[in-house]
């Protein structure tokens, strides 16, 4: 019997099949089963490709500045749009990048930086 894997955006596993895709009971996400079988990556050591908000491609140690202001999540502080952050490391996620703001260490998504020239 085949597993049914589970949604590609929420990563439930309250999905189904339903006709010749499968669907997400929690989020109503519809993907088609064909997509849910991929072939393996070309080639493995590819370097991963992190581009910034204007399309520049980004490497370990660049410095970026944020793009508009961000809202730390659970907590209630703020940092600014403009905010230079430097010797940044780039990781596998949604969030791309792994760096130190104000001596606090946190990753963010590299839609909200460009690349300090």
């Amino acid at each position: 019997m085949q597993s049914i894997p589970p949604c590609p955006k929420c990563g439930m596993e309250n999905t189904y099949p339903d006709g010749a895709s499968y669907v997400c009971a929690d989020c109503a996400h519809e993907w088609p089963i064909a997509a849910a079988v991929k072939a393996e990556p070309e080639d493995e050591g590819a370097a991963r490709v992190v581009k910034d908000a204007h399309g520049t491609v980004l490497a370990d140690g660049d410095a970026v500045i944020l793009i508009k202001d961000l809202r730390l999540k659970g907590s209630s502080q703020t940092i600014k749009g403009g905010t230079k952050v430097r010797n940044i490391r780039l990781v596998d996620g949604d969030h791309e990048l792994d760096c130190k703001v104000d001596g606090v260490g946190m990753m963010l998504k590299a839609c909200f930086v460009k690349k300090a020239g």
